[in-house]
């Protein structure tokens, strides 16, 4: 059997204005992928998401189109990719599914409800309506108002629940600032937060570890571990910031593969994970929801985003209040009418 692929560009179109302390998205541009034997060209043998995210992905660079093309000439090889999104796509397109309690729908994956930032009495509202669908940890993205609107949604949500009753979960897209961030975290901290994500911008290993050492919240990396690393440099970044948490976003932090390893590093030096899905189509984060699966996650998952799109691929999976669920009676992804390229 002599396999090759073929790739497709696909733009999701969000169901509103997505803001984060970064930037603010309406569409997000991604690659299909579809898995062929030569000698049976129109049989797909498997789908992928290869996706890029731009603006945040070390792999948003020109090159990238030229880069899938050629992986799709060899997809075993397209697994040592130097670009995280394409082992990420080309892992799940030739990796089959293995049969688990989720995929047989006898099961949920815990996840946090996602807010994302807007004026105060929009993210107000958001709030709410994730709580009448019942979930019991939200994550709220801050750093994109004024830090005293945040303050004042922070405390009208603790003053109706208590952090025994509500998990509350922070991302600051590295809005803070190496002066600033210890302040903000010592106001933050009286609302009992279970964690921040990445309080200042990547690269700042330094002030990360002195940060993570005397936060009164737990500290979670996440856009520190975008890219591919080998293990060494992996285990060095971990050991030299010792966070207390961190985020694996496969499409970003290396595939699959390269998110095992880092699982096990953490588990080594008591350092507890989740994955979040990164604003993947309903493709990618079905690979996402299934490699958790096998893990048996007791700590709710950030992988609640399949609604986020007017124009996502038809899918099995289902929002049960704050559990993902995969529902084998409904169809799977069919992609085969799309534009595809050699």
């Amino acid at each position: 059997m002599m396999l090759q692929a073929q790739y497709c560009p696909y733009q999701l179109q969000f169901r509103f204005e997505a803001r984060t302390s970064r930037a603010s998205m309406r569409v997000k541009d991604t690659y299909f992928i579809r898995l062929y034997d030569t000698s049976a060209p129109s049989k797909t043998l498997g789908i992928g998401e290869c996706a890029l995210f731009r603006g945040l992905s070390s792999d948003d660079k020109p090159d990238y189109e030229e880069r899938l093309a050629e992986a799709c000439k060899n997809p075993a090889e397209a697994l040592n990719s130097n670009y995280s999104s394409i082992r990420f796509g080309f892992e799940t397109a030739l990796n089959a599914l293995r049969p688990s309690p989720w995929l047989r729908g006898e099961e949920g994956i815990p996840t946090n409800g996602l807010i994302w930032m807007g004026d105060k009495a929009t993210m107000a509202r958001r709030i709410d309506e994730k709580l009448e669908q019942g979930f019991r940890v939200l994550k709220l993205k801050i750093g994109g108002i004024n830090f005293e609107d945040e303050l004042a949604l922070l405390d009208s949500i603790r003053r109706r629940y208590s952090s025994e009753t509500l998990e509350l979960r922070l991302d600051a897209n590295g809005s803070f600032t190496p002066d600033n961030a210890m302040n903000l975290l010592a106001r933050l901290a009286d609302f009992q937060i279970h964690s921040i994500e990445q309080p200042v911008k990547a690269g700042q290993h330094g002030v990360m570890a002195r940060i993570c050492s005397q936060s009164p919240i737990a500290i979670a990396l996440d856009e520190e571990l975008i890219g591919c690393r080998s293990e060494e440099e992996s285990r060095s970044l971990l050991e030299s910031i010792r966070p207390q948490y961190i985020i694996l976003k496969p499409s970003l932090c290396g595939g699959f593969a390269k998110a095992d390893c880092y699982i096990n590093m953490a588990i080594d030096m008591g350092i507890g994970w989740w994955a979040t899905s990164a604003l993947e189509s309903n493709i990618g984060l079905q690979a996402i929801a299934a490699w958790v699966a096998e893990k048996r996650p007791v700590m709710p998952q950030g992988l609640g985003t399949g609604m986020l799109y007017n124009n996502n691929v038809e899918s099995p999976l289902e929002m049960h209040g704050e559990s993902l669920c995969y529902n084998p009676s409904r169809p799977v992804p069919n992609i085969d009418s799309l534009p595809w390229k050699n």
